[in-house]
């Protein structure tokens, strides 16, 4: 049923999936009784709930609302299944549309500009000629675009949901949709919803059982393929793999086919979906490469990467003699250099491409001022550039290098995220560099090493610095890893621990456990709690927290566990404990709700995606939180170094609170006191790489607390299997093919 109504209030507002309950006004004598409210208003108007995604939060525009009346918390509500907005003919109306907050980037002061230049005709230029707003002062080509996005992504949405609504679909999910298929969505899901299964971790069990509900065969050729795209996608996400055997791809595909098919029916064969596989190779789907199978962006990835490493590799290097200008560096600096880092140093002279691996303590970081001081000896108008895979590791490397100009490698690259250019046109660009050294390179993966060599410009030298027996990266491929397996780029191993205060015993540690030795000690800065149960440890961390935080201050100490959900020691119960303890409810200030999170001004939180204003993983504090001028809630966050940013709501959807952290996110991190859970109800994610990557965080002490089995357990527990990429084969491959074309070059 139709209704035309107006929007009155916001009951409900959720900005990470768009979905609210808002009240309507209406003169709409058919609406039920019982929909109706009690009270009488002045105006004799009827007003009722109604409920729905990207509904209209302004009374500035009437809409039909189009949706079947259900039973909910509110009593007898609308749930709306389309909306349409009932486009304002005056320019009081535009006025009022435009300045209702609907349009990302447009609030009143825009709006009067917008009306006052295109009048009632507005609206029209909005829809069919956007880019004439270039003509309004102070709407750049960056604000067209997100007023142009916005303006699209609300419809689209708006048709997406409609159309998602009989499936139980959550909100968020169908925001992924709308993120990864864009304006295509509608269209994707009407003619092949199985195209989903591309969409990470969107599982084809759910897929499936949306789909199913019509008449779609179990051996459909659709199916399938769906089945084969999830199972390529579950194995990149969760275990890292850039490829599965085709062998191995068919036997997962077969059992996600099969998985709920009752017992005596028909069920899909091996040979069907060997078939499909290679009807999709064919077709250019995925792509094959010695009988392994590609979702075809990793092989790009793997393939262009590996090419142009080779063509690094391929290149002699100049020629340098650097024994008087180290010589110079170690007398006149004061730079004390062993045997092994000064082969290092030489090393990064000889290649352009070279890796310098080892733990914390085993003196990179002196290697790395060394390298910058000769370089800029041999090439004082040289370009250098370092850079690290998060805002935390950049900003250390800056501060111990002595150089302030230190990036995070999507800052360097352009990038937002995984796949969000900041600038398109500057990702075409070769970086400007004659020296880039980066940092955390285990932390690389195969989509952002892609990334970056893309961008080096023949003849840069390039030095990746990094602890290899550090957790692998959290995307898929194993980058730093494979460079050093290759045999094909020059490796420093440092292995000698310098960085260590007399009496620590914290780099001796890390030394032992990734030796698999459990021979472990214990002191002042290596304190092993006691503790049997995941609650006792809980109640002892926060005990340990508070009293560390009482002396040395929220932001020099940090809880790491392997576990975010499960559990009272787990991320997010230990964070909901703590938080009110050290940051409890303030009468004058609400908490504020975004998504299924609630923050508080004094909150301790972490960025959890790049955007232009902060890093993943970098950590920052609440300040304050209230309305602008256009009465949007905005959120200021201070980050380190006195560095203050605004937050918008969608924005905040990205933050969590970080008293307590993934051993995952703290990877490229150093804190001064690391309080670790280590628990036997922890196993299944405990095991040496995670322990090693745990400890080597922290600075002056580690305080592990649980059972010592549970840690002996891990130490001795194997480390991450291995993935599957084949990028230094391919680098090797490349390498004999350009000396092939050398070859020939030379006889012709």
């Amino acid at each position: 049923m139709s209704y035309i109504g107006t929007y009155e209030r916001t009951i409900f507002y959720n900005p990470s999936n768009k979905y609210c309950i808002i009240r309507v006004k209406s003169s709409d004598q058919s609406i039920p009784q019982q929909a109706r409210s009690a009270y009488r208003h002045r105006d004799n108007m009827i007003r009722f709930i109604a409920v729905g995604y990207e509904l209209p939060q302004t009374d500035k525009v009437s809409m039909i609302l189009d949706g079947e009346w259900e039973s909910g918390k509110h009593g007898v509500q609308l749930q709306v299944e389309r909306c349409e907005e009932i486009v304002p003919q005056t320019k009081e109306g535009v006025f009022g549309y435009l300045s209702s907050r609907l349009i990302k980037g447009v609030g009143e002061k825009t709006a009067a500009l917008i009306v006052s230049r295109f009048g009632a005709d507005a609206l029209r230029v909005l829809e069919k000629e956007p880019e004439r707003l270039l003509e309004i002062r102070g709407i750049t080509p960056d604000k067209l675009e997100d007023i142009k996005a916005s303006y699209a992504e609300s419809r689209c949405v708006r048709d997406l949901m409609i159309l998602l609504t009989p499936f139980n679909v959550t909100p968020t999910t169908a925001m992924k949709i709308y993120e990864h298929f864009g304006s295509r969505s509608v269209d994707i899901l009407q003619k092949n919803p199985y195209e989903l299964c591309q969409i990470s971790g969107f599982g084809f069990k759910r897929v499936d059982a949306i789909v199913r509900k019509g008449t779609v065969p179990l051996n459909s050729p659709m199916r399938i393929h769906g089945a084969v795209f999830a199972a390529l996608d579950t194995q990149r996400s969760e275990k890292g793999h850039l490829y599965l055997d085709e062998t191995a791809l068919a036997k997962v595909s077969v059992k996600l086919l099969n998985e709920n098919t009752p017992d005596g029916q028909i069920k899909v064969t091996p040979e069907e979906v060997g078939a499909v596989i290679q009807d999709m190779i064919l077709k250019g789907e995925i792509v094959s490469s010695n009988g392994n199978i590609y979702q075809i962006n990793c092989f790009i990835q793997e393939d262009e990467t590996a090419r142009k490493i080779a063509e690094m590799l391929a290149v002699p290097p100049v020629e340098l003699d650097i024994s008087d200008s180290l010589e110079f560096v170690r007398k006149n600096l004061g730079i004390a250099l062993s045997q092994r880092q000064s082969e290092a140093v030489y090393m990064a002279f000889r290649s352009n491409l070279s890796i310098i691996t080892g733990s914390p303590g085993t003196g990179k970081t002196t290697v790395l001022r060394a390298i910058i001081e000769v370089f800029q000896m041999l090439y004082p108008k040289g370009k250098i550039m370092l850079a690290a895979p998060t805002g935390r590791a950049s900003r250390r490397m800056a501060e111990s290098t002595g150089r302030n100009e230190a990036k995070t490698l999507h800052s360097l690259l352009g990038l937002l995220g995984d796949s969000e250019p900041i600038n398109k046109d500057k990702q075409k660009e070769p970086l400007d560099a004659d020296l880039i050294i980066v940092d955390e390179s285990s932390m690389i993966d195969m989509w952002l090493a892609r990334q970056f060599f893309h961008r080096v410009r023949p003849g840069t030298r390039v030095i990746l610095v990094g602890d290899v027996d550090q957790l692998q990266s959290v995307g898929a491929g194993d980058v730093f890893r494979e460079l050093i397996d290759s045999g094909l780029i020059p490796v420093t191993v440092l292995n000698e621990i310098f960085r260590q205060k007399k009496g620590s015993i914290i780099a001796y540690n890390a030394k032992r456990i990734n030796e698999a030795n459990i021979d472990l000690q214990y002191g002042e800065d290596f304190q092993f709690v006691k503790c049997q149960t995941q609650e006792e440890a809980a109640d002892l961390i926060c005990r340990i927290f508070c009293e560390q935080v009482a002396i040395h201050g929220i932001e020099k100490v940090q809880i790491l566990s392997p576990f975010r959900s499960e559990g009272s020691a787990s991320v997010e119960q230990l964070n909901a404990t703590i938080r009110e303890i050290v940051n409890p409810v303030k009468d004058d200030i609400p908490d504020l709700k975004v998504g299924s999170c609630y923050f508080r001004q004094g909150d301790k939180v972490m960025q959890t995606k790049n955007n232009a204003k902060a890093s993943n993983g970098d950590i920052g504090y609440i300040r304050k939180m209230g309305r602008n001028e256009e009465n949007e809630m905005m959120v200021t966050i201070e980050f380190s170094g006195n560095r203050t940013v605004e937050y918008g709501m969608e924005e905040m959807t990205h933050m969590e609170l970080a008293y307590a952290t993934t051993v995952h996110k703290a990877m490229g991190s150093e804190f001064d006191i690391v309080i670790m859970p280590v628990l036997r109800s922890h196993y299944i994610m405990l095991n040496r790489n995670i322990v090693y990557t745990a400890i080597t965080r922290a600075k002056e002490q580690v305080i592990p607390v649980g059972q010592k089995k549970a840690l002996v357990m891990a130490i001795l527990k194997k480390t991450t299997g291995k993935r599957n990429t084949l990028l230094g084969e391919r680098i090797g491959k490349y390498l004999k093919a350009f000396a092939r074309q050398n070859e020939l070059k030379k006889v012709s």
